[in-house]
């Protein structure tokens, strides 16, 4: 190695390891009315799931992002209980508590994505046992978690919180509206200005999305559209449907694709670098806040793989992403960074 390569890399590469203390340009997370913005601009967040981002190596984690930026992702969604393939790179235990040194591999990298001006999706779950032993069963040790969570981070304004991943679905997932308000007042005493959201598998009914909004008190909407060939032609009707029915209810917060369809998922339905992008541009144009180029692994294969954001120990996400996949990012690169087309 030369010494003006040295020397370029070794303040980032020791940054890195120390927590990241070279001066941050701090990216903060806001809303204004149905939209987000970044630093008080109004923003559509673009995102990709990096959920085993904590299992990550400082030079993954830095040429994913890298990749990310160049293709216009200004957010990431990432997991602080996530376990799978017989390895647990969560940042709490099942009882809520801090799990070093993934807590602070989490904050390391919150700090990194706010140099970059990036926004970070934290996500809680209580599981399935799919992968790993359920978790946060019950309401102390979810509760514990959040304060985990929010007092390791408080002093990053470019993330926000999911309480609960999917909390509507009937198994050890589910978290009741009531836990949710609970969550949510807890996050608040902590970190008043703090966003808050809890996810919901499937799309939401008119009552769930009253109970959002009054019960739970979400700072956003976080539905998990159905993943079929289908999804893709029915995002805008979704999104202007959400948006009438708050109105309707008198408080409108943004609508967030956080966990669209994936390829690896079906085996009826693989999703073309098309879809992808209809997806995506169907959200944005009819009103949604932000949407998410969803990854995973491979539910056909016994060992899962390419397991892309689900695994990054030893490769890192862009090095498993397939062809197609490899396609619809590019070209919603080339969609996103060309002139919105204004609405006749």
């Amino acid at each position: 190695m030369s010494n003006k390569h040295f020397r370029r890399h070794f303040p980032l590469a020791l940054a890195w390891l120390v927590g990241f203390a070279l001066p941050a340009a701090a990216a903060e997370l806001g809303i204004e009315g149905a939209k987000f913005t970044i630093d008080g601009k109004p923003t559509f967040l673009l995102g990709i799931s990096y959920y085993g981002a904590l299992g990550a190596s400082p030079t993954t984690i830095q040429r994913d992002l890298d990749d990310m930026q160049r293709l216009g992702f200004n957010w990431i969604r990432v997991w602080a209980t996530w376990s799978g393939f017989g390895n647990d790179v969560s940042a709490v235990d099942g009882e809520g508590r801090a799990r070093e040194a993934y807590l602070s591999a989490l904050k390391r990298l919150a700090s990194e994505c706010d140099r970059r001006g990036m926004i970070v999706d934290v996500t809680l779950s209580r599981g399935n046992g799919a992968a790993g032993s359920p978790r946060l069963q019950g309401l102390a040790a979810h509760r514990r978690a959040v304060e985990t969570l929010v007092s390791a981070l408080k002093a990053q304004r470019n993330w926000y919180l999911d309480l609960g991943n999917e909390r509507n679905i009937r198994d050890k997932r589910f978290v009741g509206f009531e836990e949710l308000k609970e969550l949510r007042e807890t996050a608040r005493r902590i970190d008043p200005k703090r966003l808050v959201t809890a996810s919901h598998g499937g799309d939401v009914s008119a009552e769930e999305l009253k109970q959002y909004l009054a019960t739970a008190g979400v700072d956003f909407l976080s539905p998990h559209r159905p993943r079929d060939a289908r999804s893709p032609g029915q995002t805008a009707e979704r999104t202007r449907h959400y948006l009438q029915e708050m109105k309707k209810l008198g408080r409108v917060v943004p609508v967030h694709y956080q966990e669209p369809f994936r390829r690896g998922y079906a085996r009826d339905w693989e999703p073309s670098a098309e879809d992808f992008v209809a997806d995506a541009l169907a959200a944005r144009d009819s009103g949604a806040a932000g949407w998410c180029f969803h990854n995973g692994d491979n539910r056909q294969a016994p060992d899962g793989r390419p397991r892309r954001s689900f695994d990054v120990r030893e490769r890192r996400l862009f090095d498993q992403l397939d062809a197609v996949e490899r396609q619809a990012v590019e070209a919603l690169h080339r969609s996103f960074t060309q002139p919105q087309r204004k609405k006749p």
